[in-house]
């Protein structure tokens, strides 16, 4: 009872204070770039033909169905400009999955030139490269028998990521590469979802390592004041209550959630960007440009409620519905059941690199993780690789990721 007052206050709250909220939104800009300098470009041809083709990249596109009936965007960049002629064959060259993050899709891995980006890099590198985009983004709104206009569309969170969109693509890259074990790259939430797959005991059939940019987990000590206001004050919940069920980050829901945050004087809206993430170290301006322009991809309001519970709390469990009753009828207990990360294949090879100054991915919340992992794990399968001036941007984005991150990265996957 008292929960439910406090949400119609929040409520109440948001109502009268919407002529704040639009003020906001015209006064401030969320980034040192403006949209004058970066206006958004979407690209009506695909990444295929509007980035990966015209560096001279082959790429091609597949579509696979989850079990629960999402139609998901596959790319693939079978080899690069280096080793186009040599005598690999696709049979021959080691298939590399992509996942990307929150709020963006597989475009994040070829936003610079093929020198700086990870998805040429790989290519050039002699692997075979595909690209997944979960659902709900640009390329991934189709269903088999839903509409993204259908509010059942948007029920689902990074349980159903972990449960139904991995999976099936990793399968299907196993199965198009003639049954090839996968090395698994992920970002941010492309490293949740990992993990709690293999604590299920899952995919390690298909996965030969997996390497995890940003790993994130544990999540209530984070820096970012923004979503740490957002989640104590249960926003996202409110939101979801108030009927609406797709959080594009470029949308009106977004702006006003936004708004009611950026009231708050401890909170930075002025470069949203480093609120949220951290502050970048070795971004340049063209590459930022970039993905400004791109723009970023919806997700579901009840995917950012299960973040925000992950913020909340110390453990990670599936979502809670908020109520014992409908626990019970999802899970049949009381409670949401845990991800039990210490229970994750001791032999599956990891490596792991995570950044100082990171505000999702902080530094006490994944030593956390780290020592749940390397406590279970056999030495020679688990490489850590710390950079203390990286934040959450700059392990996709940065102009010296290639030699500092990359390179050690795939020198790992050569090991295993």
């Amino acid at each position: 009872m008292a929960q439910d007052l406090y949400l119609l206050f929040l409520i109440l709250f948001i109502a009268l204070n919407l002529q704040i909220v639009l003020s906001w939104r015209m006064q401030n800009s969320t980034n040192d770039i403006s949209d004058d300098q970066c206006p958004p470009q979407p690209h009506p041809f695909g990444m295929c033909k509007s980035r990966v083709a015209a560096y001279g990249y082959p790429c091609e596109e597949y579509h696979v169905t989850t079990e629960d009936g999402y139609i998901l965007s596959l790319k693939r960049i079978p080899h690069g400009l280096s080793n186009a002629t040599s005598n690999s064959t696709e049979d021959t060259r080691t298939p590399v999955l992509l996942f990307h993050g929150l709020l963006v899709d597989g475009f994040c891995w070829v936003l610079s030139t093929p020198k700086q980006s990870l998805g040429f890099i790989l290519a050039d590198g002699g692997f075979d490269v595909w690209i997944a985009n979960c659902r709900g983004t640009k390329s991934s709104r189709r269903h088999t028998t839903l509409t993204p206009e259908d509010p059942a569309f948007w029920d689902w969170t990074w349980d159903q990521l972990a449960d139904y969109d991995l999976p099936a693509v990793l399968q299907f890259v196993y199965n198009q590469t003639g049954g090839q074990k996968v090395h698994y790259i992920g970002h941010s939430l492309g490293t949740l979802i990992m993990l709690a797959a293999l604590s299920d005991n899952k995919l390690t059939d298909v996965v030969r390592s997996a390497a995890l940019l940003c790993p994130i987990a544990y999540l209530n000590r984070m820096k970012s004041r923004l979503i740490l206001l957002a989640a104590r004050i249960f926003l996202a919940e409110t939101i979801h209550m108030l009927g609406y069920h797709e959080f594009n980050p470029l949308g009106r829901v977004a702006q006003e959630l936004l708004g009611e945050v950026c009231v708050d004087p401890d909170v930075d809206c002025y470069d949203l960007f480093s609120s949220v993430a951290g502050p970048d170290c070795c971004l340049n301006a063209s590459t930022t440009c970039i993905f400004l322009q791109h723009g970023p991809q919806s997700t579901s309001v009840k995917n950012m409620v299960h973040m925000s519970q992950l913020v909340r709390k110390s453990s990670i469990r599936k979502y809670d519905y908020g109520n014992e009753k409908e626990n019970m009828r999802h899970y049949n207990q009381t409670r949401p059941p845990p991800y039990d990360l210490s229970s994750i294949p001791r032999h599956v090879p990891l490596f792991l690199t995570h950044g100082g100054q990171d505000f999702l991915g902080d530094v006490p919340d994944t030593r956390h993780l780290l020592r749940t992992l390397i406590r279970e794990h056999d030495s020679d399968d688990i490489e850590v690789l710390y950079m203390p001036d990286y934040a959450h941007g700059d392990f996709v984005m940065g102009y010296n990721a290639p030699q500092l991150i990359y390179k050690p990265m795939v020198e790992f996957f050569k090991r295993h």
